[in-house]
């Protein structure tokens, strides 16, 4: 299928009820057919790229990220009349600050990432991070929202580093985080 241009002024329209509410759409209740594949990439980096340049205006990439929807390993762009197709290279989203809480005397762990996501780390929003086998190089993301994940940054990492506390788990050092009650592993060693 032929790729399909953006009006990137059509999309702004329809989401700007949502906007000024600073809520997100209700992606998840839209439907619309399959309307083709876009010119458009979301780096490991985290930045956004349409059509060979760098979309630098940051409420542009937030408001995009507010309609995007994960399905069978595939990323979409969804709004009620349309869903297009993007390409993500690891994750679509990109933590960039960490802010160490408390509630009810439990440490909550919440995420920021570069496109106004707050994400409390529990049970609905899972910490996990992936070694490379062959650097050792940790990765680690956070579940954000309809099966997306968002990156979390290499200094949100050690910030995460520095909370950690060693606990065995069958025979292996880890060490661990808690946020809201829950336990997450940074990795062994």
């Amino acid at each position: 299928m032929a790729k399909k241009k953006l009006d990137l002024a059509e999309v702004a329209g329809q989401l700007e009820a949502h906007k000024k509410t600073r809520s997100l759409p209700p992606v998840h209740l839209w439907k619309p057919d399959f309307s083709g594949d876009i010119d458009m990439q979301i780096r490991a980096d985290g930045t956004w790229w349409h059509e060979g340049g760098q979309i630098k205006r940051p409420a542009m990439v937030t408001m995009f990220a507010s309609i995007l929807w994960h399905e069978n390993d595939e990323y979409f762009l969804v709004t009620p009349v349309e869903k297009v197709r993007i390409q993500v290279e690891d994750a679509p989203l990109f933590v960039t600050e960490l802010q160490v809480e408390e509630e009810n005397g439990l440490q909550v762990l919440q995420f920021i990432s570069s496109t106004e996501d707050v994400i409390t780390a529990g049970v609905d929003h899972l910490l996990r991070v992936e070694t490379d086998p062959e650097t050792e190089e940790p990765s680690p993301y956070i579940m954000v929202r309809y099966g997306m994940e968002a990156r979390i940054n290499r200094n949100v990492f050690y910030q995460l580093a520095e909370l950690a506390y060693e606990v065995e788990i069958n025979g292996q050092q880890h060490l661990m985080v808690d946020s809201a009650g829950m336990q997450f592993s940074l990795g062994t060693f």
